[in-house]
């Protein structure tokens, strides 16, 4: 029988997406370490790891660069792997996406940082989990661009949702000091950290867009069309999920 792992925390709708008393990125580094020993140990023959679009140890924002981080220990540890490098997910259990829309449902404007045209690429996340389990078969070494079928610009994602929620609202660029300043307010409302600077630096610069062939066949338009009753109507809260992982998915 052949045994198989799938281990990560996915970037901008997931985990040690920030820096908290709860959690680092230094600890996801060491977790990982410490899960790879444990898998190599186990004799698991086989383990997919989920990493994050454009991991590299130059970028500026700490969570790519821890993300290269875990794959060069990955990479160090003799295990035959797959690497799967998303760049956002859409989905039932996804935040970002899903509080786009809820910004949306509740707000008379919608800000975008600077012109809105920097890119980002979803997958459905069933077709991420269906990705994995295929690697899970083979046995060679790789990485692969785990993107959706659609390329967006931000500005463009944000039309997107608007048409499918029914919900026309302003969409005005503003400065990322800004934004990162109105995000941080909502943030405390909501008692989450909604946005930080390290994201808005990451997304504006490119990093949730890879120039490489669709890994997911799902739109996101044609998931989010066929769950407009529940797209945006919660909040998603990532430390809420972090705190207690059940109670928060408990209504989405």
């Amino acid at each position: 029988m052949v045994l198989n792992a799938v281990t990560g925390a996915y970037g901008f709708s997931g985990k040690y997406i920030f820096n908290h008393e709860l959690f680092t990125f230094a600890d996801a580094i060491e977790n990982s370490r410490v899960l790879f020993q444990a898998v190599r140990h186990a004799r698991v023959e086989r383990l997919v790891h989920i990493s994050i679009a454009n991991a590299c140890e130059t970028c500026r924002p700490e969570y790519f660069r821890g993300k290269a981080i875990v794959e060069q220990v990955l990479e160090k540890s003799g295990l035959s792997h797959e690497i799967l490098r998303p760049a956002v997910l859409c989905g039932k259990e996804d935040i970002l996406i899903n509080n786009i829309a809820w910004l949306l449902r509740r707000r008379p404007v919608f800000g975008v940082f600077g012109d809105g045209k920097y890119k980002l690429q979803p997958i459905y996340i069933d077709d991420l989990a269906a990705l994995a389990v295929a690697q899970g078969r083979k046995r060679e070494n790789t990485v692969i661009a785990a993107i959706g079928p659609e390329t967006y610009t931000y500005r463009g994602l944000v039309q997107s949702i608007v048409k499918i929620i029914g919900k026309p609202r302003p969409i005005l660029p503003v400065p990322p000091a800004i934004g990162l300043a109105a995000g941080r307010l909502i943030g405390r409302l909501a008692g989450d950290v909604l946005i930080t600077r390290a994201e808005i630096e990451g997304i504006m610069a490119g990093l949730l867009y890879l120039d490489a062939p669709p890994a997911g066949r799902t739109p996101l338009k044609a998931w989010a069309a066929e769950h407009t009753d529940i797209l945006g109507q919660k909040y998603a809260s990532e430390l809420a999920q972090r705190r207690d992982r059940k109670s928060a998915y408990a209504d989405l």
